[in-house]
């Protein structure tokens, strides 16, 4: 069931992020940040309100968003105990049907990332196939940690925007 927007701008502030916390992984701090500020005029108001909160967070909040994010395609995809967002995303990718030797090729890569910049590698999903998403770990496990933190938070907005849109209706 969708949500209306005047009914979220009405909202407690704990009903407020009990609807809008799994927007961004496991981090209500940013729907939290921005409740203040409703009510707001529409859907990119409030989606340029969650960047705002996630943009001006000291480094250390932002690398906790990104470490929020699960591996993809990772163990706990194969035990099934991803949220649900992330279920549906990575499904819509085909990485819930990956045989064991793509398995075992992003075991390896979530790895190499994970070593290389201590922070799981996000990417939007629903964008991509199986084969663009190693096509990107692959180019951007070249990158500095500084542009992957960019790259990741990035793709933690794109993530959000849709999960946003999923949620509200209009």
């Amino acid at each position: 069931m969708k949500l209306v927007l005047a009914d979220i701008n009405a909202m407690d502030g704990a009903a407020f992020v009990k609807a809008l916390g799994a927007i961004y992984e496991n981090s209500c701090w940013v729907v939290e940040g921005v409740h203040a500020a409703a009510p707001f005029s529409d859907t990119g108001a409030l989606l340029i309100a969650m960047r705002g909160v996630v943009d001006s967070a000291v480094k250390s909040r932002q690398i906790s968003l990104i470490q929020a994010h699960p591996d993809l395609a990772g163990k706990a995809a194969r035990a099934r105990s991803l949220g649900a967002h992330s279920t549906m995303e990575q499904a819509g990718a085909g990485l819930d049907r990956l045989s064991n030797a793509e398995f075992v090729q992003f075991h390896k890569l979530n790895a190499a990332y994970l070593n290389r910049f201590q922070f799981p590698f996000v990417i939007a999903v629903r964008q991509h196939t199986k084969e663009s998403i190693i096509q990107a770990f692959e180019i951007r496990l070249a990158h500095s940690r500084e542009i992957e933190i960019g790259e990741a938070l990035h793709n933690i907005h794109i993530i959000a925007e849709m999960r946003l849109r999923d949620l509200i209706a209009g």
